[in-house]
């Protein structure tokens, strides 16, 4: 069941300001403010969606793709397209939980992943 009042549809009503990266009509980016590493964004749908499965089974193609679309810009911008960690996770009964339950890609990167283990286990 979505819940609306989750931070992330309150970032896509405009209720709670976000540090955007990119913006389409069905997708938004932004950085993330607890990050876990020196770049660490979050690529959202604007639909409501918990995760990734509810995502790829309910939402449209022109959903999806401009989902896609926006991630890849987001990565272009920041500079990760070489060298990062992609991460979605779905539920809470996981070793890292889905902490929000609207479907959200991280795209991490800037330091090495042993680096990054260590921060994401102390977070």
């Amino acid at each position: 069941m979505y819940d609306n009042n989750n931070v992330f549809a309150k970032i896509v009503r405009g209720e709670i300001p976000a540090n955007k990266i990119c913006e389409n009509e069905h997708a938004l980016s932004f950085y993330d403010v607890n990050p876990v590493a020196t770049t660490h964004a979050l690529v959202i749908p604007k639909g409501e969606y918990t995760d990734m499965l509810d995502f790829v089974s309910n939402a449209s193609a022109d959903e999806q793709i401009k989902y896609w679309d926006c991630f890849r810009q987001t990565a272009q911008k920041i500079n990760a397209c070489e060298n990062c960690n992609i991460v979605a996770n779905v539920g809470r009964g996981v070793y890292f939980a889905q902490s929000v339950p609207h479907f959200h890609t991280h795209i991490i990167a800037g330091q090495p992943l042993v680096d990054l283990k260590t921060t994401i286990l102390e977070h």
